[in-house]
Formats: structure tokens, C-alpha cells, sequence
């Protein structure tokens, strides 16, 4: 992180500076920059590759930085109001929208201003990332034999191998492909199992990433509500009924955005009532390895239940690493798994092999057990904190339940509140949020916030963040 910030700073200074030289005229020397700044000379390098890539020098190997020639006046812009009627023609009658609503995708995905707590983050904070092994993965990696040239389409065997120990049962490396994060395994897998026009049947809550996927691939979510326990088969299998759905998606384990546990009780029901219907389940396993340090055994994934192909399966590593790290799995049984693997060739081709490596790299390191024990004490810590404080500060704001495992708590906001004010108003306050809205495939029952503790620096921010959430609580609701 420090390095980061003293790259930034020295960029900023030399962009400050330039007009000091003539166009063509040579920068300072590495040393001298090194000893004019005090900085190291990876700082250097890093900040004037940031300024080259911005057409603002030119590096010369052997020879040193100049500054580069004044960029020329860019054209006027073109008329291209013409594209409003293309874009438009008859989307009426597409089966797939030609656009798509990521709203619910970018809540949580935009950075908020700095100074603002983030409580809508879907990621571990930087400092609760893996960085040095991450790096030292990579670094490993591109050293190997063959490292750079291209791997089997399915993924690399060892690393395929790696996914299906750890979802256990009968699931084998030749079941499992390497896919470029869960977004991309979800999209894949509903591509493949539902076409245009179909319903599609979906937890609610659920998370709206996937909504945005069934969306965009013209399908119908049809929603079925969960409780602490998971999805209600009763439910479930009247929705199958109702609808004649052929896919149900699901996360058995804390349930994004609820927190819920499938129970046991209905973990085989669920898949007898999905085999009973001809349909698939198709199981996001996302955050499997945020489990917190008190709780007990882990159910096993539904796949490693599951003996006639009716799960396809979605895991990934990214959570528990980074959001750059989109290394993942999509792993199924029987005749879907070539309609899988046929569909992924087609949009991305493979993972690139480097990426790969570096994924059987890190979690064969000694530092993966020790990342993942200091994760898991590290979410338990802060979602005691943001529970405490919320019930101090903020007792208004219902939590029927707190996971133990996952990022994030999912609280109910009393009757009668505008979760769009409060949304606005804690930004207002410093306060990031997500709203509740996006996380339903229909009209939702109540006004809900989605608060995660993982993208936040420490449980300081944490008590500072809920603090000023009241503060805008109160100006909503007075």
C-alpha cells in the first residue's frame, strides 16, 4: 500500500514539473530522481512508466526519460446521434435485450469517493489480501516451463485436479473446468441450460450479478423466497410446477446478500425435487473459503451429493484473494458438461496459462493455509464489531440473521423508510451502502441495506462507519 501511494505522489510531482523541460528534453536520471525524492528506484520506474503510458515521456532504453512532443489537436467528433435509431430497432422483439441493467452490479462494484467508509464493497480490503503470495505466485509462475504458451482448453489437469478434491465426492478433474471467475461460470452455465425466454427460478433475495446475467440472456427470473434455513422446497417445488422452469440457481452456503445455510433437512430435498422436475441446479459455492473462525464443519458442496448430474457447480478463488485473481471452477456430470465446455471455447477461448499457474502456485504455498486461518479470525473480528455497533447505535435496523461465514450482514430497515433517502443520505454522511432494492427479482417484501465488513480498513472504520450511518438514519426519519 505504501508503495503504491509513494508512486502516485512522485508521478504527480514530475507531471508538475514538466513544463521545466522542452518538448524532447531529457528528464533527471533515474539516481538522481531516486536521491532527489528519497524513494526507491521501483518507485521511480513505476512512476515514469504511469507518465509514459500517458503520452507525457518518452523512455528510451540506455538513454533515460524525455519529455514527449505536445500531442496534436484531436479532430472535431463525429455526428453519431445515428446510432440512437440502430440500437433501438426492434428491440421490442429480441428474445435477447441487445442492453443490459447492470445497476446492481455496479453497487457494488464502484469505488467511493475517498473518505467514504465502504460498506458496499464485494472484496477483501487490500489489507486482508494475499498480495506478497499472490505476487510470489505469479512471479513462480512465469518462470515455469512453458508458462506462456497456451493450455488445454478445459484448464491445466493439476489445477482442475485441486477443484475437485475440494468440492469431494464423486466429482473428478474431468468434470471440472477452469473458468475466468464465477460471473463468467454463472454465465456460461445459464447459457447453456435455459434458452432465451425461459424462466428461470432464483433464491430471494438473491445477488444481482446473476439477475443481471438471466437478464441479459433473456431469461425470466421467477423468485423463491429463503428463510435462515435456505431456500422453502415447498416453495420451490411449487414454483417448478407453476412455471415449468428447467433451472433453479442457488447459494446453499452463506447466501449472498441473507448469509443463510441450506439445512440439512433440505439439502437432498432440494435436489429430489429438482431431479423430480427434469431440471438443473446450478450451485454458486462463492465464498466457501470466508468461512469465520467460529464456526464449526462446513456442509460439503451439493454438488459431492449429487450422483445424477443435476448439479452444475460454480467455486472460485476469488473472494478469498482478489477481485483480479478470476481464477475459478464450473464443474458438472453427463452429457451438459460438453455443452459447456463448447460454449466457454467460444466466448473466452481458455484462462490465460500464466494466471493458472500462479492459481496452483499460491494454493500449494504454505502462505495459502496461514492467508485463509488469518481471513477467517479477521471476518469473525469485524463482523462481531459491525453486529455490536449496529445494535447499539443503529437497534432500529432488524438482523434476523448473522452468518458465520461470508462479508456482510443483511439487515431489514423498520416500515415506512425510503431506502433510496437513507442510500443517498449515507452517502451524504461518508457512508457507502447497498441498496436492498437491486437484490430482488420482484417487488421486495421490506426496505432492506446490504452492509459488508471486508472492504473496510479495520474495526475502527467499522464503529466509524455505523456512527455515521445513524446520522443519516436520523435525517431520513425525521
Amino acid at each position: 500500500m505504501q508503495e503504491r501511494s509513494s508512486v502516485g505522489d512522485l508521478a504527480n510531482r514530475l507531471r508538475q514539473e514538466l513544463n521545466r523541460y522542452s518538448p524532447g528534453g531529457k528528464l533527471p536520471s533515474s539516481r538522481a530522481l531516486v536521491d532527489r525524492y528519497r524513494v526507491s528506484p521501483v518507485t521511480v520506474t513505476r512512476a515514469l512508466a504511469q507518465l509514459a503510458a500517458e503520452g507525457l515521456v518518452v523512455t528510451r532504453p540506455g538513454a533515460g526519460a524525455f519529455r514527449a512532443e505536445p500531442r496534436t489537436t484531436a479532430p472535431p467528433g463525429g455526428d453519431t446521434s445515428w446510432q440512437e435509431v440502430t440500437l433501438s430497432a426492434d428491440a421490442a422483439a429480441e428474445p435477447v435485450p441487445r442492453t443490459v441493467d447492470a445497476s446492481g452490479v455496479l453497487a457494488s462494484l464502484a469505488a467511493p469517493p475517498p473518505g467514504v467508509v465502504e460498506f458496499n464493497g464485494g472484496y477483501l480490503h487490500p489489507s486482508l489480501q494475499p498480495e506478497r503470495a499472490m505476487g510470489a505466485a505469479l512471479s513462480r509462475a512465469g518462470r515455469r516451463p512453458g508458462a506462456w504458451s497456451r493450455p488445454p482448453m478445459e484448464g491445466l489437469p493439476e489445477l482442475r485436479e485441486w477443484f475437485a478434491r475440494g468440492i469431494g465426492g464423486a466429482v473428478g478433474a474431468a468434470e471440472v473446468l477452469v473458468t475466468a471467475g464465477g460471473q463468467s461460470g454463472l454465465t456460461t452455465a445459464l447459457r447453456a441450460l435455459a434458452p432465451p425466454g425461459a424462466p428461470v427460478l432464483v433464491e430471494s433475495p438473491t445477488y444481482p450479478g446473476m439477475l443481471a446475467i438471466a437478464r441479459a440472456a433473456g431469461l425470466r427470473p421467477v423468485p423463491v423466497p429463503v428463510d435462515p434455513d435456505g431456500v422453502k422446497p415447498e416453495l420451490l417445488a411449487d414454483a417448478f410446477r407453476a412455471t415449468g422452469a428447467r433451472v433453479f440457481v442457488c447459494q446453499p452456503l452463506f447466501q449472498n446478500p441473507t448469509g443463510a445455510v441450506l439445512a440439512p433437512a433440505r439439502r437432498g430435498e432440494v435436489l429430489r425435487i429438482a431431479r423430480d422436475a427434469g431440471a438443473f441446479v446450478i450451485e454458486d459455492d462463492f465464498v466457501r473459503r470466508l468461512v469465520h473462525a467460529d464456526a464449526g464443519p462446513l456442509p460439503r458442496p451439493l454438488a459431492a451429493e449429487d450422483r445424477d448430474g443435476v448439479v452444475v457447480h460454480v467455486g472460485s478463488l476469488t473472494k478469498a484473494t482478489s477481485p483480479s485473481f478470476r481464477v475459478s471452477a464450473l464443474a458438472a456430470r453427463g452429457p451438459v458438461l460438453e455443452r459447456l465446455r463448447a460454449i466457454q471455447v467460444v466466448d473466452t477461448f481458455f484462462v490465460p496459462r500464466p494466471l493458472q499457474e500462479a492459481a496452483l502456485e499460491l494454493v500449494g504455498s504454505p502462505a495459502w493455509p496461514r492467508h485463509l486461518r488469518t481471513v477467517s479470525a479477521e471476518l469473525k473480528a469485524r463482523r462481531d464489531v459491525m453486529t455490536a455497533a449496529l445494535r447499539l447505535r443503529l437497534p432500529e435496523l432488524a438482523l434476523p440473521h448473522v452468518p458465520f461465514g461470508g462479508y456482510h450482514l443483511w439487515a431489514r430497515l423498520p416500515d415506512g423508510t425510503d431506502e433510496s433517502a437513507l442510500v443517498a443520505a449515507a452517502l451524504r454522511a461518508g457512508v457507502a451502502v447497498a441498496p436492498g432494492r437491486p437484490y430482488f427479482s420482484a417487488e421486495p417484501p421490506a426496505a432492506h441495506l446490504r452492509l459488508s465488513f471486508a472492504a473496510v480498513a479495520g474495526t475502527e472504520e467499522i464503529a466509524e462507519g455505523v456512527r455515521r450511518l445513524r446520522t443519516a438514519y436520523d435525517e431520513v426519519r425525521t
